[in-house]
């Protein structure tokens, strides 16, 4: 079965969305480095995410892909609890991590724990 390496209309328009919303937001940090470098690294875990999501949806369903995704979507959970839950009452600051850290657990479990 032959591969196509083109990639589709809906995913060119998404990656020029994310794009676009990643130059307006570090455009709108007012140049703070800290938000700068949250949104490149976010940027670039989630484009790593997606290369390794393909290779599983190709059939490489190797455990050294398994864990790269797993990896990915931890780092991208954590980042993105570590921004939101400091801005949340202490209380819902901890359901914050609690529910990322569940993520994380049962990504495990589905990615790299299960057969």
């Amino acid at each position: 079965m032959e591969l196509d390496h083109r990639h589709s209309c809906p995913a060119k328009l998404g990656f020029a969305a994310l794009a676009f919303s990643s130059l307006l937001a570090v455009y709108r940090s007012g140049g703070d480095p800290g938000t700068a470098a949250f949104v490149a690294g976010a940027d670039g875990a989630l484009a790593l995410l997606f290369h390794f999501l393909r290779r599983l949806e190709r059939g490489e369903r190797g455990r050294n892909t398994k864990a790269a995704v797993w990896l990915l979507t931890t780092l991208l959970t954590a980042m993105f609890a570590s921004r939101v839950a400091p801005l949340m009452p202490p209380v819902v600051a901890s359901v914050v991590w609690l529910m990322a850290a569940a993520t994380v657990a049962a990504g495990f479990w589905a990615l790299v724990h299960k057969p």
